[in-house]
Order: structure tokens, then C-alpha cells, then sequence
């Protein structure tokens, strides 16, 4: 058996999508689906159990000899958020509780970290276990504050030699887009915020940019597929002896006015791209630039290719966001 929080969240049900089709079907999602269209994302998979975050651990008590691997994605996601007690419970204090359960019962743990925790970008995007480098890293809001305090504490962990998991891995996922992200509102991927507007035969809208020598729009993110992120998840399943933290990422920054370029080429239409000002509230907290540092993962092991810019927004759009049903 298989645990996936957040399984039916953006990149838990394509996990969830991607098990069901390697013929995996002993699989419990652990998610609130709430009142909108949230279990859409799960609507065409098979499930052994769907539970409330609030009885986890009741599950994992009762099906303990049962569970392979937990995948930990589920958290409070939005930058937006600024309830920093709820933030650090669940995502800190939950999350420290979960690994201290699977140290104790020799569970595989695969969890979610996340790019935010990088911060302005002045101190690298270097995944490491270095805790003197870690100390260094300032994230711009709670989210990635509270992702970061637990790859801190992670990593001291590991270094005092205390006990693990049989297999661990934190990942930081960069700017990921894909299917099944409709939920998340206003924290959808640019190419989803983008898409209503080109497919209707309008300008594109992005933030202009606020910081002497870089032009409106070149402003640039490393975007990455949500297919690419679940053949990592998959493959950390299929490779028990690997543990660490790593960056998932394309390891390519690309710029914003190339994200929408991508957009109208998918809709085959010329690009058209208008510039508004940077919201004032987030203006001191945006960030110019991320790109992942990949030679973590690839020393690991990993060797597979990632999808392009252009590839993956083609793929986005034709296949899901230009169809009747846009869920995977």
C-alpha cells in the first residue's frame, strides 16, 4: 500500500494518476476535497481509501505491516497564506511527526520541499544537506519558511546520525505546471492564469518589472512540468537506496514573456502581451530568478530528460486545457 497527502491536490493526483497506470491500485489518498471541483482531480482513479488529514495517523496505525511508502505532499501551499501558526502546524510540526512515524516503523518517506525555501536566490539553488549552507537560505514568506525549517531540521538530523527512515528524500519542486492545478485559485501556474485570455483572443497580462536592468517580462522562473516531477516521485520509489535532498526543477530559467510566447504558439496565434504593475503587497517578495541545480539528482542517478518549455505548454494546452475535460 501506497500513502499520498495532498493526494488530491495538483501534483498527488498525478502521482496518484501515474501508480494507477504502472497497475498500482493499493493506493490511500489523504486530502480535504472540499465544496468546488477538487475531486475532479481524482474523479477517473481507483483508490483503496480516501481519508481526512485528520485521521493520518489513525490510518497509518492500523494498516502499518501494510504501508511500502508514504509520499508527504500534502501542505498549506499558498505564498499568500499569513496565518503562520497554521502554516508551521501543518507543515513543520505534521510533517516532523510523520518522519519521526516512519523512523519508528521502517517506512520509505518521500516528501515534498519546495524552491521557495531558496528566497531571493542570493545564497544559490544548491540542494544540500550542509547545514551551515541551509542557515544561510532566507525565504520570503512563511510557506517556504516553514518548508525550509523542516529540511533544517532534516538535515541535523541526518548529521548527528540520528535514526531515519529506510529511504527518505526531500524534494524541491520549482514552478511546476500542469493538469489538475484548477483548485489552487489564484496560486495556478502562469500558463493556466494565461490561458483563458489567449484562448479567447486576448492580450496576455504579466507583471512588469520593477528592478533597474532587467526588462518587463524577462523577469524568469525555472518552470517545470508536472509529468517530470511525478517520473522523480517514481523513480525514488523504484530506487530504495537513494535518500537526500534535491531540486526537481528543468534546470533551465526561461522568462515569463517566453512562458506566454509558448501559450499563444500553442494556441496558434502571434503573441500579444500587455505589462501591468507588480502588486505592491508581493512586490518586495518577488522573485527574479530560479533555476535548479540539477548535478544532485544526476549524481543520484537520475538520467532522464526533462520536458521542455515550449514542449510542456504544448503538451499543457492541447491535451488538456484546450479539451473538454482539462483533468488528467
Amino acid at each position: 500500500m501506497i500513502v499520498v497527502t495532498g493526494g488530491a491536490g495538483f501534483i498527488g493526483s498525478n502521482l496518484i494518476a501515474a501508480l494507477n497506470e504502472r497497475g498500482q491500485h493499493e493506493v490511500v489518498a489523504v486530502d480535504r476535497l472540499g465544496s468546488g471541483d477538487k475531486w475532479r482531480n481524482l474523479a477517473k482513479r481507483e483508490l483503496a481509501g480516501l481519508v481526512a488529514p485528520g485521521e493520518l495517523f489513525q490510518l497509518l496505525d492500523a494498516r502499518a505491516p501494510e504501508i511500502e511508502a508514504v509520499f508527504h505532499l500534502g501542505a498549506i501551499s499558498a505564498t499568500t497564506e499569513t496565518n503562520a501558526d497554521l502554516i508551521a502546524e501543518n507543515n513543520f510540526a505534521l510533517s516532523l511527526k510523520l518522519w519521526e512515524w516512519c523512523c519508528w516503523r521502517g517506512t520509505r518517506l518521500i516528501y515534498a520541499s519546495s524552491a521557495a525555501t531558496y528566497g531571493d536566490g542570493s545564497a544559490g539553488f544548491e540542494a544540500t544537506l550542509d547545514v551551515a549552507a541551509l542557515a544561510r537560505l532566507r525565504p520570503l514568506n512563511a510557506y517556504g519558511w516553514s518548508k525550509h525549517l523542516f529540511d533544517r531540521r532534516i538535515a541535523r538530523l541526518v548529521a548527528g546520525g540520528a535514526p531515519t527512515p529506510p529511504q527518505w528524500a526531500g524534494l524541491k519542486f520549482f514552478n511546476v505546471y500542469g493538469p489538475n492545478e484548477y483548485h489552487k485559485g489564484g496560486q495556478q501556474s502562469v500558463v493556466a492564469h494565461l490561458w483563458p485570455k489567449v484562448a479567447a483572443g486576448k492580450a496576455a497580462t504579466l507583471f512588469r518589472s520593477h528592478r533597474r536592468g532587467v526588462a518587463d517580462g524577462a523577469q524568469s522562473r525555472d518552470f517545470v512540468w508536472v509529468g517530470d516531477c511525478v517520473a522523480v516521485l517514481l523513480w525514488l520509489y523504484d530506487t530504495p537506496a537513494v535518500s537526500g535532498l534535491f531540486n526537481v526543477g528543468s534546470g533551465a530559467a526561461r522568462s515569463f514573456k517566453d512562458l506566454a510566447t509558448a501559450v499563444f504558439a500553442a494556441a496558434g496565434q502571434p503573441a500579444r502581451i500587455e505589462y501591468v504593475d507588480t502588486p505592491p503587497e508581493i512586490r518586495d517578495k518577488y522573485q527574479y530568478f530560479t533555476e535548479a541545480r540539477l548535478e544532485g539528482l544526476r549524481a543520484a542517478g537520475y538520467r532522464e530528460p526533462f520536458v521542455t518549455l515550449e514542449d510542456g505548454v504544448g503538451r499543457y494546452v492541447r491535451d488538456f486545457l484546450a479539451t473538454q475535460d482539462a483533468y488528467r
